[in-house]
């Protein structure tokens, strides 16, 4: 049996959108269970985000800290963001990202892996890059605002962060899923067998 996830789409017979807000929306849909019974699904629609473990060269990886008010917590977090546009590729989405956010830019990227942030309330999907030969990104740095003002860089090695997470003191879902993926790879087939920067991603086509 090959273990991989596949599309499938169960009847909807009504949808209703109660609530739309600036970036995401909730849904309702009244789904078609396999014994014919009519339920009602809620979930959050979402855009998309990609994320980035920029990695140094003394094997560091860049990490901010900004607070989060869902939480109530200030989280050490990679650089993430939204795909504000329908159909923009991934990695220049990305790309950006880890300019405005950390003012860095990266000669080598690729995909380190792809997640469904919470498939049972949410359609958010995120692609995590690996971003490696950093640099200082040139010209002035992005304006930051809100949450972001407050924010703190720091450059953490690999093996504190796995530590971090595994002693329940990181909890940022696209830095625990990005740092024990890298783990996972340096200790496998390593950087050269992961999928290229622009590899299909069916939960968010994109143009080239």
């Amino acid at each position: 049996m090959t273990i991989k996830d596949g599309p499938e789409e169960w009847r909807i017979t009504a949808t209703r959108t109660p609530f739309r807000g600036n970036k995401t929306s909730v849904r309702t849909d009244d789904v078609v269970m396999p014994d014919g019974t009519v339920v009602s699904r809620d979930y959050q629609v979402h855009p998309g985000s990609v994320a980035i473990l920029a990695l140094d060269d003394l094997g560091r990886v860049l990490v901010l800290r900004q607070y989060r008010h869902p939480v109530r917590q200030k989280l050490w977090e990679i650089p993430a963001g939204l795909l504000d546009v329908p159909g923009e590729n991934p990695l220049h989405a990305a790309q950006r990202e880890l300019y405005e956010e950390a003012h860095v830019k990266a000669e080598d990227w690729r995909v380190l892996t792809d997640l469904y942030t919470t498939p049972g309330g949410s359609d958010e999907a995120v692609r995590i890059f690996l971003a490696r030969d950093l640099s200082e990104a040139q010209g002035e740095r992005f304006e930051v605002s809100d949450e972001e003002a407050d924010m703190e860089l720091a450059r953490v090695e690999l093996g504190e962060l796995t530590r971090g997470v595994l002693a329940g003191e990181l909890h940022n879902n696209c830095l625990v899923v990005g740092v024990l993926a890298l783990g996972a790879v340096l200790a496998g087939d390593g950087v050269e067998a992961l999928r290229p920067a622009d590899a299909p991603w069916p939960a968010r086509p994109f143009e080239s």
